[in-house]
C-alpha cells in the first residue's frame, strides 16, 4: 500500500514516526525517573508515554495496511495529517522539558 500513499499520509505516517521517536525519549526518562523517585506522577507519566507510543506504532501500521480507508477523502487525510502534525509540535515542546 506505500505505494499508493498520498502525499498527506506519507507525511502523517513520517511525523507519526518522529513522535515515536520523541516518545521514546520521554519515556525512558520518565520511567528512569519513576525508578529513581517512585512517584506516581512519574509512573503516570510513564504510562501515558506507552500508551501514546502504541498509538503511534498502530497509526504507522494502519497507515500502510489500511491505506484505503482515506483514499476516497483528500479532506479526511488533510485532517490525519494536521492532526499528527500537531502532535508532534506539543511533544518536541514535551520533549525539549524533560531532557533539561
Amino acid at each position: 500500500m506505500a505505494g499508493t500513499m498520498g502525499p498527506w499520509m506519507l507525511g502523517a505516517t513520517v511525523l507519526s514516526g518522529v513522535n515515536v521517536l520523541l516518545l521514546t525519549v520521554v519515556t525512558v526518562i520518565w520511567t528512569r525517573n519513576y525508578r529513581t523517585f517512585g512517584s506516581k506522577m512519574t509512573a503516570g507519566l510513564a504510562v501515558f508515554g506507552v500508551a501514546m507510543l502504541l498509538e503511534n506504532v498502530l497509526a504507522i501500521y494502519f497507515f500502510f495496511s489500511s491505506g484505503m480507508l482515506y483514499a476516497d477523502s483528500l479532506g479526511v487525510q488533510q485532517s490525519v495529517a494536521v492532526l499528527r502534525a500537531i502532535q508532534t509540535v506539543a511533544l518536541v515542546f514535551l520533549t525539549y522539558v524533560t531532557a533539561e
